[in-house]
């Protein structure tokens, strides 16, 4: 697939980002010490008392705290290779309320021939999830990366709608009733609010929407359908006014059923008051609800994960957050150290100033 350089927050990411591989890494194991008894029984008490913040890692829970605000969930994003390792699982199990698979729903992970599909990484991801309650947000129907390639040499009108229709069916309908939310389309738009080039929009133009949206509605009815974008982080931003927000207005009048729209949130620090303004302008739609899908931010901004936490607890429609990621060295950008959790497993001044502000 040709690669493009795309910007966010004004820093250029490839957005191939998601190209790699979940190895399973075995837990951490310590070698047993040879201990005399009395050092034994004075460490008893510690001993006794370490599952538990072996477990959760965090002293409250970020989602239990945004539920008792009214709030839908706090998520995050995982599958199946990161919840085989480390402490991945027992974090998410304990402080957070929702999961969207990082790559195992993408066309590319679960369709990559025609009439061939790769279920176990996301079965996996649905049946963790669904045995633990936790909500799940489906990512993604339709996107221009990691899009198989047999997709992107479709040429005619006719056939594109019918795979386009048939994918949603076929994936959709699996996990029907099981999937709260769907990113139906994700990143459809350039910086300036243009519909971005790709199969969809060279041979469908813009009535690939209503295709996808359609075939959703019709697989799944239950489900919250959602058009999701990146950049949308600045109320004034090109993007988000003449791109998302004409564009949806637009297409709930012709009746297309969209009922949300998603704002990545991928920040550099000080971003965090800008999306949270933003959250408002998006729900001034006539959307049912927005949501933040997709959050890091950049060096450790404690200020900027209270400024969104706070956006979206005071915006009526604004009904979850889901982080990109459990822990800082697995995000997509590292470098920046933009996660909840550090190296180690261990809750950060971001995680715990959330906790301190939702608990006021």
């Amino acid at each position: 697939m040709e690669s493009e350089t795309r910007y966010i927050g004004g820093w250029p990411f490839q957005p191939n980002r998601f190209f790699f591989s979940y190895p399973v890494i075995p837990a951490e194991s310590h070698p047993p010490s040879k201990m005399k008894a009395s050092l034994m029984l004075l460490l008893a008490p510690l001993v006794s008392a370490a599952p538990t913040v072996e477990h959760r890692q965090a002293s409250q829970s970020i989602d239990a705290l945004f539920k008792a605000k009214g709030k839908e969930f706090y998520g995050t994003a995982t599958d199946q290779g990161r919840l085989q390792a480390g402490r991945n699982a027992a974090i998410i199990e304990a402080n957070f309320g929702q999961v969207t698979p990082e790559n195992s729903m993408k066309w590319e992970s679960l369709n990559p021939r025609q009439g061939q599909y790769n279920w176990g990484q996301a079965d996996y991801l649905v049946n963790w999830a669904t045995e633990r309650n936790k909500t799940i947000r489906g990512h993604t129907f339709v996107w221009h990366s990691q899009l198989a390639g047999w997709v992107n040499q479709i040429n005619n009108r006719d056939q594109l709608t019918r795979v386009i229709q048939e994918h949603i069916r076929t994936v959709g309908g699996r996990y029907k009733d099981k999937i709260y939310h769907w990113d139906v389309i994700n990143e459809m738009f350039n910086e300036d609010g243009s519909l971005r080039n790709s199969v969809f929009s060279r041979v469908l133009g813009e009535s690939f929407v209503k295709i996808a949206f359609d075939a959703a509605r019709e697989t799944d009815p239950s489900a919250k359908l959602y058009i999701n974008d990146y950049n949308l982080d600045q109320p004034n931003y090109a993007k988000v006014t003449r791109g998302m927000v004409a564009n949806v207005n637009k297409w709930l009048s012709q009746g297309i059923p969209i009922d949300g729209i998603g704002t990545q949130g991928h920040l550099q620090s000080g971003q965090g008051n800008g999306l949270a303004q933003t959250i408002k302008v998006l729900a001034a739609t006539s959307v049912k609800e927005v949501a933040v899908t997709e959050l890091d931010i950049q060096n450790n901004n404690s200020n900027d994960y209270v400024a969104v936490t706070r956006g979206c607890l005071e915006e009526p429609k604004c009904r979850s957050i889901t982080v990109w990621g459990v822990r800082d060295q697995d995000s997509w950008r590292p470098q920046g150290n933009p996660l909840l959790f550090d190296s180690n497993y261990n809750a950060k001044a971001n995680y715990n100033a959330i906790v301190q502000f939702l608990s006021q």
